[in-house]
């Protein structure tokens, strides 16, 4: 397992997360061999979100693993929080909501801090000073040790940069194969091309020179919920691509497409949303495997991406 170091926090961290969002459907021993397989192959960060099964992932996994003091100290856990469901659905950036969601998630996983807090999704109503109130708040109470972001663009990150006096160190952002408009833009400059639309603000590039980690969600699918790829047989010349590639290294298919994440220099982390513990050591696997830039951009092009 490759470890990388989160700027401005002092963090070691796997460069593999498991997201926790759909373990409910599991059981608490299933749940349990999950976690323990992550901790088996390295894995030291644990992703939540207090609206992942209305809280109830979090509630499971602290009593499946039977969360004790030994157990918190070999683990990182984050969890994100903005996101409410009532009526259609809106966003909640409130001084008040944050840290009422952050007690919330404390007595869900049974500890006393969080290792990092992220802002889900952005706020379009986002009062930032109330942000910054509600961040002092949580780390000088010690609930909170660092904090991030989750879908921001650069502007909206350098709005909260302008009040809050932490460093904001992760954004979650989707990535995949399938799913790279923070590498098109940047590869089809000046064209005439859909490639070339700017649809994130740089993000890429402005993460790389913040030091702010990017940690990929949803490695395996190119919509929210559209199932992955590697299932789907319009993309037969990247699972061609892919399968190539990861019989050369002993990898599976989703193995080989963490490669091609891990592979980049900005040290991306890859949130495993997977509950089953084979496909774990699987996506764990493709992590350790060096890629050449021929292959990188192979499977790139195999995607369906134009290379000018």
């Amino acid at each position: 397992m490759k470890n990388i170091s989160i700027a401005h926090s002092g963090l070691q961290t796997s460069n593999i997360i498991l997201g926790c969002m759909r373990i409910n459907a599991l059981s608490l021993k299933e749940i349990d061999t999950l976690v323990y397989t992550a901790l088996d192959q390295g894995i030291n960060i644990f992703d939540h979100a207090d609206i992942y099964g209305d809280g109830t992932c979090e509630s499971m996994f602290s009593q499946a693993i039977g969360m004790n003091a030994d157990l918190r100290d070999k683990m990182i856990i984050q969890s994100k929080c903005s996101i409410r469901k009532t009526g259609s659905g809106f966003y909640d950036q409130s001084k008040e909501y944050i840290l009422a969601s952050v007690d919330g998630i404390l007595k869900r996983l049974q500890t006393d801090y969080l290792d990092i807090l992220l802002l889900h999704r952005p706020d379009a109503l986002v009062e930032p000073e109330e942000v910054a109130e509600a961040f002092e708040i949580l780390n000088s109470s010690g609930k909170v040790r660092h904090f991030g972001v989750s879908n921001y663009n650069p502007l909206q990150i350098e709005l909260l940069k302008k009040y809050i006096n932490y460093p904001l160190i992760i954004n979650q952002l989707q990535f995949s194969v399938v799913h790279t408009p923070m590498i098109d833009e940047g590869m089809a400059v000046n064209m005439f091309l859909d490639q070339s639309v700017d649809r994130t603000g740089h993000i890429l590039d402005y993460c790389r020179l913040n030091e702010i980690t990017i940690q990929a969600w949803s490695p395996f699918q190119k919509g929210f919920f559209e199932g992955p790829f590697f299932l789907d047989s319009k993309y037969a010349a990247l699972h061609q691509a892919l399968e190539k590639f990861g019989k050369q290294h002993g990898l599976d298919i989703p193995g080989a497409a963490v490669a091609w994440i891990t592979r980049h220099p900005a040290n991306i982390q890859v949130v495993l949303g997977t509950t089953k513990p084979e496909r774990l050591i699987a996506g764990c696997r493709g992590s350790e495997v060096p890629m050449t830039r021929e292959e990188w951009y192979g499977i790139y092009h195999a995607a369906g991406n134009r290379i000018p």
